[in-house]
């Protein structure tokens, strides 16, 4: 069929104009990541006939190129959680996540995720994801050993502490180094090659979504071998075609604040298209402003006894919070430069060891040599220091309440590295924006009802996540799994059109 102008998925093809259908299916999936491989699973353990599209010429999508640490727990623990000795009430899970969600926390999709996160482990075991019984106690950003259960939030510091009895709920898969994506995606696609119901086709791109005159999504217009295809899906379409990071456009249009970060992080399909779509069938894209940005300055460990201070020489955060809590604070900053200063011991391999990369930007024998190499007021980070040293020494933070395991007054010879986004440090960065649906995955319209036939999982969807100062490790791959397992169940059960 010759068109006019060129497809794109903010135009919409109407189902009157589509004069054959060239393939069809149950459900039609577009994306093969973490989100779109659950859904296909379990689309078609749901009895559905289902096609994926994939855009490159192997599944994976951005799961894959992550570490996939899986945040689950709740209902008494994992097994693995008990199995370490940590028993997990779902309400301390649910309060922890309503608080890093923030404002913009869906009560409704995280109540959800908490209650059935246990569930969703023993799923994950079932199709053949490893898990060692074994706690990592180090703090790390990523474990490279082969232990499985850690602390990947800021689930032991203020003020979540304060709110929810801390525990560990990052699950990182039974594989040395950082390997956890690779892994977790090729035991999904073993699953999906088990399943004849599941037909995938790679190097294929979506391009807009079909809708009949009442609005309702009937299906799917891809371009395969230079050839446009108009794929029907007899009960739905489900858009797991990741978020918007790699589109420049979209992230100074939507989340101009993610442009002072410096590495996004993604797969090169992480371009919206998905968002586009569902935008353009009339779906409420939310929380399009808000994404992760990350300042990861741990390990070392000992980095965390060290204090963040900014060009006015005041702290401005406790220490001792998870890596993009930090991050996000320091974009937020109105601050010509943000200093973190540590003892040299502190410092200690952090060249070898650190993601970090931060450059020096002054040494210190003194306090006031300190504040003089970095052009401080002069008194201002003595000051600081004074304050602090003195909580330290008392083991109470009355400032910013670091917790006491990571007090340590700070003597001089010090170090101050510079962290100030766009000054070489390693700021990572992704969307946590995209449609808005029901906890199974149903897209809502701007009034908040149903679009018929259209489903939406993973970073295309707004899932549990919605802000980098409230993000753990392992809540994308988590949120991404589990949503995309809810919304091919909802698809295949509903009625065939």
């Amino acid at each position: 069929m010759s068109h006019s102008s060129p497809t794109n998925p903010s135009h919409p093809r109407k189902l009157s104009d589509v004069q054959h259908w060239d393939r069809e299916a149950d459900v039609v999936i577009v994306g093969l990541g973490g989100a779109g491989s659950c859904a296909a699973i379990e689309a078609a353990d749901g009895g559905a006939e289902v096609i994926v599209f994939e855009v490159a010429s192997a599944g994976g999508g951005s799961t894959a190129l992550s570490s996939a640490e899986i945040y689950m727990g709740g209902s008494g623990g994992t097994r693995v959680q008990q199995a370490c000795g940590f028993q997990d009430s779902t309400e301390d899970m649910v309060t922890y996540m309503m608080m890093a969600a923030g404002p913009q926390a869906d009560e409704a999709k995280i109540r959800n995720y908490c209650e059935h996160s246990s569930q969703h482990f023993q799923w994950l075991v079932d199709i053949g994801v490893p898990f060692k019984d074994s706690f990592h106690e180090e703090r790390a950003i990523m474990c490279l050993t082969d232990d499985c259960l850690l602390y990947t939030g800021s689930e032991k510091a203020y003020p979540f502490a304060q709110q929810a009895k801390p525990c560990p709920r990052g699950h990182n898969l039974q594989v040395e180094g950082d390997n956890g994506g690779p892994l977790l995606m090729k035991i999904l696609q073993e699953n999906i090659d088990r399943r004849d119901a599941i037909t995938v086709e790679y190097e294929t791109r979506a391009l807009t979504l079909i809708v009949d005159a009442s609005g309702a999504v009937t299906g799917l217009v891809v371009r395969q071998d230079q050839r446009e295809l108009n794929v029907r899906a007899r009960q739905g379409v489900i858009l797991c075609a990741g978020g918007f990071v790699m589109n420049e456009e979209m992230v100074r249009k939507y989340a101009p604040m993610l442009t002072a970060a410096n590495t996004p992080i993604g797969n090169p399909g992480d371009t919206g298209t998905g968002i586009l779509m569902g935008m353009a069938v009339g779906g409420a894209a939310i929380n399009m402003h808000e994404g992760f940005v990350s300042l990861p300055y741990y390990p070392p460990a000992d980095m965390t006894r060290g204090i963040v201070i900014n060009d006015k020489g005041q702290r401005f955060i406790n220490e001792d919070v998870y890596h993009g809590r930090l991050g996000a604070f320091a974009l937020r900053q109105l601050a010509e430069r943000i200093y973190f200063i540590v003892t040299v011991a502190q410092y200690g391999d952090y060249e070898q060891v650190s993601y970090l990369g931060a450059p020096v930007a002054g040494t210190g024998e003194t306090v006031a040599e300190l504040e003089q190499e970095l052009g401080l007021r002069p008194g201002s980070l003595q000051h600081t220091l004074a304050v602090y040293n003195e909580d330290a020494a008392r083991g109470e933070d009355s400032l910013y309440h670091k917790a006491s395991e990571w007090l340590t007054p700070l003597e001089p010879p010090l170090v101050a590295l510079d962290i100030t986004p766009g000054r070489g440090a390693f700021l990572p960065y992704f969307t946590l924006g995209g449609l808005d649906t029901l906890p199974g995955g149903e897209v809502l319209d701007r009034q908040g009802e149903v679009i018929p036939g259209l489903y939406a999982a993973g970073r295309t969807a707004c899932g549990v996540v919605r802000r980098a100062e409230g993000y753990s490790s392992g809540m994308s791959v988590g949120d991404a799994t589990f949503s995309g397992r809810l919304a091919g169940q909802q698809a295949a059960a509903a009625p065939r059109r």
